[in-house]
């Protein structure tokens, strides 16, 4: 059977103590093997970013945050929206998803993350009432919606690593202009964001890779469609830039 091919752009400052970026590469083989995906998987730093990054056919900005450059994350999101290539966001990629919409589509441009710049007087991203830390919490999807079509239930239950996220008070500032929450925890904060009208956006600010981690077998619906996106997107090689590397394997 042909392979699907695509190339994706990791894009997160890599770290033996961040628990996803250990996870996503065994996730992506077993997705490539069972689901005939051939994915060139590329390593990239948020401090060196650029206008390569439109070259890829997928862009996953992984957690990790405070990341190096808060600049090239936010170009990163931005250039797959404005692209159409498909975009996952997961914990930080979720926060910085959410701080690149409302400068550039709701027109908010002083907003910021408040894990960077706790004393700023306009914080989009702000610290969690309860931190979400190695917990699991229970999020409820909005039906009709991308993530409830993937999920096929309206209700489950995601692993977190965060302490940050989007200040609920400012939603429809982002809503307004397009953005859908398609997931709230069990008090009504937004843990799920989707664009409808765009091939593949999603971002959660809970870590799907590491679902039923240490069974890599079992890839969480979103990482699955997404490397289908990813996959499906281009089949042509695409010049890459200077300062990207190939991911190791």
């Amino acid at each position: 059977m042909n392979a699907y091919s695509g190339r994706l752009a990791l894009v997160g400052d890599r770290s033996p103590h961040v628990r996803s970026h250990a996870r996503i590469p065994g996730l992506l083989r077993e997705l490539e093997q069972r689901d005939h995906l051939d994915l060139d998987i590329y390593w990239i730093s948020t401090d060196t970013v650029d206008d390569a990054i439109a070259g890829f056919d997928g862009i996953w900005l992984l957690p990790g945050s405070p990341y190096r450059s808060e600049a090239g994350a936010i170009t990163a999101v931005r250039t797959a929206r404005e692209q159409g290539i498909p975009f996952l966001g997961t914990c930080g990629g979720f926060q910085h998803a959410m701080l690149e919409y409302a400068r550039t589509i709701s027109g908010a441009t002083g907003v910021q993350h408040g894990e960077t710049n706790p004393d700023a007087d306009d914080l989009l991203i702000v610290p969690l009432h309860c931190s979400l830390d190695g917990h699991e919490g229970a999020v409820q999807v909005t039906p009709g919606t991308r993530a409830a079509e993937l999920l096929g239930a309206e209700r489950s239950v995601e692993r977190y690593h965060c302490s940050y996220g989007l200040d609920s008070s400012r939603l429809d500032l982002l809503r307004d202009h397009g953005m859908v929450f398609s997931g709230y925890d069990d008090a009504g904060e937004p843990r799920i964001a989707e664009l409808p009208d765009h091939p593949f956006y999603l971002a959660t600010l809970f870590q799907p890779e590491l679902a039923g981690a240490g069974n890599s077998t079992r890839p969480h619906p979103f990482v699955q469609a997404f490397a289908h996106a990813v996959a499906g997107r281009n089949d042509q090689i695409v010049e890459v830039g200077r300062g990207v590397m190939p991911a190791a394997t």
